[in-house]
Order: structure tokens, then C-alpha cells, then sequence
């Protein structure tokens, strides 16, 4: 039983946001060197899994308080933590100590790969830096999430480095197109962490998390969920532009159109709908896994410029 509860506080199906978009960049730079390693392939995949695992059992600590109240007052499966705590189905103290044991063992992983398999100088810091923002995004004493800079640290760990770690570590260097492509994800896992928010939002004010949704109000936070969609939609577009295979942009539209009903229900209000509003999270989730997967499948199917 111990066990199922373990799985529920892992939030194992939120993994795909950081396995796809690792997938991708490591793709990416199999086909634009024509190497790859597999042991560094997955060594990466671990630790960044593991780093992800860190930070949500971070924030079931550190978070307790108003997922407490978000599930009285706005509870839907994509917010307000697994309640594995809330229901003290688990001590918070092992929790604790597992946060702390999977973050020192994604950084071996990451001395493993710089020292051993010569990944690159940045190996260590790239895993440090999503350690940085992913661990402390509910921690305090930085807990990004009350300072209104925890989405842009959490859109930066899930789209920008779990892309361009991907890549680094298969290839040793940096690339323009890797960083073009991960843009339209990171706007997407941005999104992602705004309209679950929604839910929250009356937990989140009552217990003083002054996340951006907070900040900005309900409405304008549709006009920002909005702006992402159409920032993904031009970052896709350059990323094309810059190599990405025009292929990819067949798999990419029917989720665009997708992104763009969304923005659409978002500035009309139907996040007060509580109903569609938990269809709508689950829509968002589906649109950043297809960005990725768009990408993916382009570069299988297509050349790169």
C-alpha cells in the first residue's frame, strides 16, 4: 500500500514534460553530428529525471499549506500536489530525506558524465542550474513560486535546458537550432504551470504565494496564457526558419490550432467553468507533448536545413 502512495507523490505522468523534450535535443544532435551515445543517452535521461522527481517532492514539503486548501476549495488532478502529505499518507520526513538523496544522485550521475564520459565542461552546471530552479521553485529560503519568477525558472528547466542539456551531452557544444527549438517549448511548459494555477488561485492567495497568477489576476493571466501561445507559435516558426525539418510543421499545426482554442477560452473566461477548466490543463499538458513530439518526428522524417 506504502508503495502506491510513493507512486501518487512521484507524479510519475508529469515526467514526460523533461523526458520529451531530452529526447528531442539528444535527436537533434544525432542528426547534426551523426553520433550517439547511448550510455550518456540515458546516464542524462536519469539524472534528469531524478532532478524532476527532486523538485516535486520539494514542493509537497514546502507547498503542504495551500495544497490543503486547494483541495477544499479548487482541487482538480492537475493541481494542488498529489496529497500524499496533506493526508499524511507518508511522513513528510522520509519525503525529506528522499528530495535530498535523488538530487545528490543526479549530480554523481552528472560527475559521472563530465569526468568520465568527457561531455563537456557545462555538464555539472546545466544540472546544477535545474537543480537551482527546480528544487528551491517551493523552497524556501529562494522559493521562486512567492517571488513571481517560478514559472520562468520552471518554463527555463523543462524547455530550454532539458532540450539543450539533451543536446550538449551528445555533443560537447552548444547549438543555435537546439536553442530555437526549445523556445516553442518552453512557452508551452509555461503555460502548463499558469492555468494550473488556476485552480489554486484562491489557496495560493489565502496562504500568501504570490505566484504570477496572483500578481496578475485571473484575467490578465489569460492574456498572458494568450501571448505564450503566440510566442510558441512565432518560436516554432523561427525555429523552421533556422533548420528545424518543414515536415515538422505538419505534425505541429493541428496542435497549434489546439493552443489557439485554448488561448481563445482562456480570454473569454471559461477558466470560471471548473469543469472545463480541468479539460483545459489536460489540453495544455497534450499541446507542450506535442510540440516536442512535432519536433521529434520532423527531424525521423525530414532533413535539416
Amino acid at each position: 500500500m506504502k508503495m502506491k502512495y510513493w507512486i501518487l507523490l512521484s507524479r510519475i505522468p508529469f515526467l514526460s514534460v523533461v523526458i520529451l523534450p531530452y529526447f528531442l535535443g539528444a535527436l537533434l544532435a544525432q542528426r547534426l553530428t551523426g553520433e550517439f551515445n547511448l550510455a550518456v543517452f540515458l546516464l542524462g535521461l536519469s539524472g534528469s529525471v531524478l532532478i524532476q522527481l527532486g523538485s516535486h517532492y520539494s514542493g509537497e514539503i514546502y507547498d503542504i499549506r495551500e495544497d490543503s486548501r486547494s483541495a477544499v476549495l479548487g482541487k482538480n488532478p492537475f493541481s494542488g500536489g498529489s496529497q500524499v502529505l496533506v493526508r499524511r499518507q507518508i511522513p513528510e520526513g522520509k519525503v525529506k530525506i528522499l528530495a535530498y538523496l535523488v538530487v545528490l544522485l543526479a549530480l554523481a550521475i552528472g560527475a559521472v558524465l563530465q569526468f568520465y564520459l568527457r561531455t563537456g565542461t557545462w555538464t555539472i552546471l546545466l544540472g546544477v542550474s535545474g537543480v537551482i530552479c527546480g528544487l528551491f521553485y517551493s523552497k524556501p529560503p529562494l522559493r521562486w513560486v512567492s517571488r513571481g519568477l517560478g514559472e520562468l525558472f520552471i518554463a527555463y528547466s523543462f524547455g530550454l535546458l532539458a532540450v539543450n542539456a539533451g543536446f550538449y551531452i551528445q555533443a560537447s557544444r552548444f547549438d543555435r537550432l537546439a536553442f530555437f527549438v526549445s523556445l516553442p517549448v518552453a512557452c508551452t511548459v509555461l503555460n502548463i504551470i499558469l492555468i494550473n494555477e488556476y485552480p489554486d488561485y484562491e489557496a495560493d492567495k489565502e496562504a500568501g504565494k504570490n505566484n504570477l497568477l496572483v500578481r496578475a489576476g485571473k484575467k490578465k493571466g489569460g492574456l498572458v496564457y494568450a501571448l505564450l501561445v503566440a510566442c510558441s507559435g512565432v518560436s516554432f516558426l523561427l525555429a523552421l526558419i533556422r533548420g528545424l525539418p518543414l515536415v515538422s510543421l505538419f505534425f505541429y499545426f493541428p496542435v497549434l490550432i489546439s493552443a489557439v482554442v485554448l488561448a481563445y477560452l482562456m480570454l473569454k473566461g471559461s477558466y470560471k467553468d471548473r469543469m472545463l477548466l480541468q479539460g483545459m490543463c489536460a489540453m495544455t499538458i497534450l499541446v507542450n507533448l506535442g510540440t516536442s513530439l512535432s519536433c521529434i518526428l520532423g527531424l525521423f522524417l525530414g532533413k535539416i536545413k
